[in-house]
């Protein structure tokens, strides 16, 4: 019997409405609707057709999905935090959540075959939670406290932010990459189960800008737990985005360290002066100024002048360095499948199966490249050769 929830969630995770998947289809919207409700079921021709668009195998559409068999209410798509500079649409917010909540799935069906030490990112979220709660300070100060408490606890050192996104993942964070859009340079969410979750676009970005979408997520993962950022007005969500950018430039750039390094500046004016400290800290040359600005330690003609320059250089667009220094990718999800295929826990071709989906499905919900499946998809069309005989020649 076609299950119609089936439908609705792979489409809403694909961000199509009844009425896209309808003209994709060649049928009409109210057919999709009846499906998707349980009143009429699909004929074979339609099916095949959903089977490629959305990559999936044809019991998909007859079996319940990883969704329902693991529970599809771990997601709360208000509490989405998007780092971009204008709110996003009802429609875009739930297919993100969908996305969420298929990751999160998948990561129940894999921990099945494993053991996680306790979620540091966890403890550290709600040690935040107590300093915000208790402090009497002014929010600033707070925010600037927060971001040397959790350096200092996820054990990222004071000289560099080269292994930022390693430590996030080692330490909790879920970080994945994906076609986000144009306008949304990373977004991040607590499930209800406890799991942070970052995704980052990836769209060509430079290593520093790549850090600096991390360190704000990660802001918004210990500031704003909870918070429903999807029923904000405007005013209100750019004031949680300033948070977010005040706690990645103190996590980034610690107030001692970094004052150290800018006193040793001859040009602070200059943004080409910021090139070597743009190499220590893999943080962008418009980011360490108006870190140094923030902190007192360039007045305001400096900063204006510096920001003149960078216009002119054209370095709002493209900075020295951002070709060169390597872009990190996230890399535990793909670690743990490489550690459960080959150690034969799991193979390919069983997690295609219990998914009921192609490999391009998983690549794409996984964010990683179909190169690192193609090894395991020749494994599982290995050819029967002599050596698999086992015979012995007299």
């Amino acid at each position: 019997m076609f299950v119609g929830t089936n439908l609705t969630n792979i489409r809403i995770l694909h961000g199509y409405t009844r009425k896209q998947l309808s003209e994709m289809l060649d049928i009409t919207e109210q057919a999709v609707w009846q499906y998707e409700n349980g009143y009429m079921s699909p004929k074979l021709e339609v099916i095949n057709k959903m089977k490629n668009i959305f990559g999936v195998k044809s019991k998909y559409f007859y079996s319940e999905d990883i969704l329902t068999k693991n529970g599809n209410t771990n997601v709360q798509q208000c509490h989405i935090a998007y780092r971009a500079e204008v709110m996003n649409s009802a429609q875009k917010n739930q297919s993100e959540a969908k996305n969420i909540e298929y990751l999160n799935s998948f990561l129940k069906i894999i921990e099945k075959k494993l053991y996680y030490p306790p979620n540091e990112i966890v403890i550290l979220r709600d040690k935040i939670i107590e300093y915000l709660n208790n402090s009497s300070e002014e929010r600033k100060i707070k925010i600037e406290k927060a971001a040397g408490i959790a350096r200092e606890f996820l054990n990222i050192g004071n000289k560099s932010n080269i292994n930022l996104l390693f430590m996030l993942e080692k330490k909790g964070a879920f970080i994945f990459e994906k076609a986000i859009g144009e306008k949304i340079d990373a977004y991040s969410l607590w499930s209800e189960d406890e799991r942070p979750f970052i995704m980052l676009g990836n769209l060509k970005k430079s290593a520093a800008r790549r850090n600096f979408d991390l360190a704000h997520e990660l802001g918004h993962l210990l500031l704003h737990y909870k918070v429903e950022f999807s029923l904000l007005d405007n005013k209100s969500h750019r004031e949680y985005e300033q948070e977010a950018n005040l706690f990645a430039g103190a996590f980034l750039l610690p107030e001692k360290e970094f004052t150290e390094d800018f006193s040793m500046l001859i040009k602070k004016s200059s943004p080409d002066s910021y090139i070597d400290l743009k190499k220590k800290w893999v943080v962008s040359i418009q980011a360490m100024a108006y870190r140094a600005h923030s902190l007192g330690l360039l007045d305001y003609q400096k900063y204006r002048y510096f920001n003149i320059k960078l216009n002119r250089q054209g370095y709002k667009v493209r900075e020295p360095l951002d070709d060169e220094i390597k872009v990190m990718k996230p890399g535990k999800v793909k670690s743990i499948l490489q550690l459960l295929f080959d150690r034969k826990y799991l193979s390919l071709g069983a997690l295609l199966d219990l998914l009921m989906v192609d490999v391009e499905f998983l690549s794409n919900l996984l964010g990683i490249e179909m190169e690192f499946f193609e090894k395991y998809q020749n494994e599982l069309a290995k050819e029967f050769t002599i050596s698999d005989l086992n015979l012995k020649v007299n």
